[in-house]
């Protein structure tokens, strides 16, 4: 079979170099078994980059032509555009998704390999314990993983974008046209046969990586908004218990009148005035969210453009 793996990179040219030269040795090992083509290749996805990777990956293509082959985006796309730019460009069997920083370990790919000849055209790569994780990050997965559990999304648990894919699998991926992209999701919901290969995962063979705090809360927002309208049904029913209980409220409030009792301190009506405001407040920008998805999507802008390729 023809294999390609893909690697998006962002600002990674300290890594670059020792990248294509760990997951070269597996290619080159797995042409040695003749599990595939000697054809096969590595993509670099440079992400609208700002230091010399475009530079790195252009040099690495001129000296192993064959073997490297890259895409420059012409702006920052973000990391799953990245995938999916490296997935749809190019010609395969099968192909393998991998970050730049070999957190990953490229080795797993063999083990990928074997399992997709055993049959299997999805293979997720899964941490088998997260104890390189600060204590926050291991236990805000968690309650991610288990967060969208509940919402009803079918992910997979401690698996990031390391994954193989079949060319049916990329087929039916290349059918989702959606600009708000979370393949994490979407991946499972295809249903090909799958099966998971364990891993320990490794500390960034260089650089700092590029998943702020802030870039992981936005990343799992956009899974949420982008797999379930869970919240808004959180909203109804909030929205169906608040005028329960103001009904209630207003019967009680008759009810003293009648009975010539007066209510006494301003809190009982400032107080619910505020809470009934950050309410609202919240809520729209909730509902804002999914109306400014629909209106993204529904502009069918391309998802990202390629300045440079090198094939």
């Amino acid at each position: 079979m023809l294999l390609a793996v893909i690697v998006p990179c962002y600002n990674e040219e300290e890594v670059i170099e020792l990248t294509f030269n760990e997951i070269n040795k597996v290619i080159e090992n797995l042409i040695k078994k003749g599990w595939i083509k000697k054809e096969s290749f590595i993509v670099f996805v440079d992400d609208g980059s700002r230091d010399k990777t475009w530079e790195i990956i252009s040099n690495l293509h001129a000296k192993y032509p064959e073997r490297v082959k890259g895409l420059k985006l012409s702006r920052n796309c973000g990391h799953q555009n990245a995938l999916m730019a490296g997935m749809m460009s190019f010609d395969y069997d099968a192909c393998v998704t991998i970050d730049a920083d070999l957190q990953d370990p490229p080795e797993v790919i063999e083990n990928m390999v074997e399992k997709y000849r055993e049959g299997f055209e999805i293979v997720y790569g899964v941490r088998s314990k997260r104890d390189s994780d600060t204590l926050f990050k291991r236990k805000t997965a968690e309650a991610f993983y288990k967060f969208m559990k509940f919402l009803g999304v079918e992910l997979v648990s401690n698996h990031a974008d390391f994954r193989l894919l079949g060319r049916r699998a990329v087929k039916a991926l290349s059918e989702f046209k959606e600009s708000n992209l979370f393949l994490r999701g979407i991946i499972p919901y295809l249903g090909f046969k799958s099966t998971k290969v364990f891993y320990e995962r490794r500390k960034r063979a260089g650089g700092e990586s590029k998943y702020t705090l802030g870039k992981m809360l936005s990343f799992a927002w956009e899974g949420i908004t982008s797999f379930s309208i869970f919240p808004l049904r959180i909203i109804t029913v909030i929205g169906a218990l608040i005028f329960i209980v103001s009904l209630l409220l207003s019967l009680w409030a008759l009810y003293l009148k009648m009975s010539g009792k007066s209510v006494a301190g301003w809190a009982s009506i400032v107080l619910p005035l505020y809470i009934l405001g950050g309410l609202n407040i919240l809520f729209l920008g909730i509902i804002g969210e999914y109306i400014g998805k629909t209106y993204i999507e529904s502009k069918k802008r391309p998802r990202y453009i390629v300045e440079e390729r090198l094939d």
